[in-house]
């Protein structure tokens, strides 16, 4: 079989269209999933009881179901709740709400690793709780949980793909089209699977980076 370059190269355009939809709703995901998140595991550690079970329980809602699931339920549903999105603002606030129950569990164990000693001597010093969190806590954490921040945003770069089945038109959803009007599927599969594995790659260079850039910060730090 031999590969049709041309299939590719007369819809260059199309395809850095996709890309760029694909680049900015998960870059608009990731942000919001890591805002949630970080004030679900805040809400989680130091709220009452009050506010600890609705947020489990939703916890638990969205990673027992599938993103497909979820992402049928805010563009589809959205209506019968009073609020209708189009399809990129749905796709963004679904890959969200996805990812931000993950980053609350990575954000509650790396809060969890800070000594306790050291919350208990900055509350003798008379700092806030918040203070605590911003200037203790929070630099510490963000050491520890950087790996297990970049495998999540990671995997959401796949999700993206979903994204497709609400009529996103990212990468995935341009290169189906393509291979339907040319019948040249192996070709555009085939990009499709390079353009994620390279999105993949440079997330995992990246992470792989910033893990080196922190460990040599870390390790000037005086004992």
């Amino acid at each position: 079989m031999i590969f049709d370059h041309r299939i590719i190269t007369e819809h260059l355009d199309d395809i850095a269209q996709g890309l760029m939809v694909t680049l900015g709703t998960w870059s608009a995901g990731v942000v919001l999933g890591l805002f949630l998140g970080l004030l679900i595991a805040v809400a989680q550690l130091f709220g009452n009881q009050l506010i600890r079970a609705p947020l489990r329980a939703f916890i638990e809602v969205i990673r027992s179901t599938p993103f497909l699931v979820q992402l049928f339920l805010v563009y589809y549903g959205g209506p019968s709740f009073g609020f209708s999105l189009e399809p990129i603002p749905a796709g963004v606030l679904g890959l969200g709400i996805y990812g931000s129950v993950y980053f609350a569990e990575i954000f509650r164990t790396g809060f969890q690793s800070v000594a306790r000693g050291q919350l208990e001597a900055a509350d003798c010093l008379g700092i806030t709780r918040w203070q605590c969190i911003l200037r203790i806590q929070l630099p510490q954490m963000l050491v520890i949980i950087l790996p297990a921040l970049v495998n999540l945003v990671t995997i959401l770069c796949k999700e993206t793909a979903v994204l497709s089945i609400i009529t996103i038109p990212e990468l995935t959803m341009v290169m189906t089209g393509i291979g339907s009007q040319t019948f040249a599927f192996v070709e555009t599969l085939l990009v499709l699977c390079i353009g994620y594995l390279l999105l993949v790659e440079f997330c995992s260079r990246l992470g792989m980076y910033l893990e080196t850039r922190v460990g040599r910060f870390m390790s000037r730090q005086p004992l």
